[in-house]
């Protein structure tokens, strides 16, 4: 899911070029991804607390850019307050943890538009590896940068076809990646 090479646009925007690549980690707590699935009574929100991977940039050239993310599914957390959704979510029906403990994405293209960047990339989810593409925009307040895009997925192309239609296959995606910027 993406996600996450927020960092790196900062970086590349805020920093003078420089020959070598900048490599940024992303981490549970610089990048958050959360997710809202709707079914006929409500929504539901809820996310992942634990991932690792990199974003990369060589030159400060962020058509350059490398990412990739590792997403530790048995993170996952549902705003439904007893945990009971939140269990059904890691079970077979949806995520099924127990055999795919990793989500992954890693981009493939990276597209210079005239106020934004076009991400391409590839994500696996249970088993499961299909293209994404959505566009990053990345915004600088005081001391803190913040990268975010939001994309859809259908969950039923990853194999989660629980509930047939009485849950809405299109689930929305948020990343956001932020991080205090370091004094030049």
């Amino acid at each position: 899911m993406r996600m996450l090479f927020a960092a790196v646009a900062a970086l590349a925007f805020s920093l003078p070029a420089v020959a070598a690549d900048t490599k940024v980690n992303l981490t549970g707590d610089n990048t958050k991804i959360t997710f809202v699935g709707v079914k006929p009574d409500g929504k539901h929100d809820g996310g992942f607390k634990k991932l690792d991977g990199t974003a990369t940039v060589t030159d400060g050239n962020l058509e350059t850019l490398k990412i990739e993310v590792n997403i530790d599914t048995d993170s996952l957390y549902s705003d439904e307050p007893s945990g009971k959704l939140t269990g059904h979510l890691k079970s077979a029906d949806f995520f099924g943890v127990k055999d795919n403990p990793k989500a992954t994405f890693k981009s493939t293209k990276v597209e210079k538009g005239d106020k934004t960047y076009t991400i391409t990339g590839d994500l696996t989810m249970l088993g499961v590896t299909k293209p994404i593409t959505f566009e990053m925009k990345t915004e600088m307040e005081r001391s803190m940068f913040y990268t975010a895009f939001t994309f859809t997925l259908k969950r039923k192309e990853f194999g989660m076809t629980f509930g047939g239609n009485t849950i809405n296959d299109d689930v929305i995606v948020n990343v956001t990646v932020g991080q205090p910027l370091k004094k030049r």
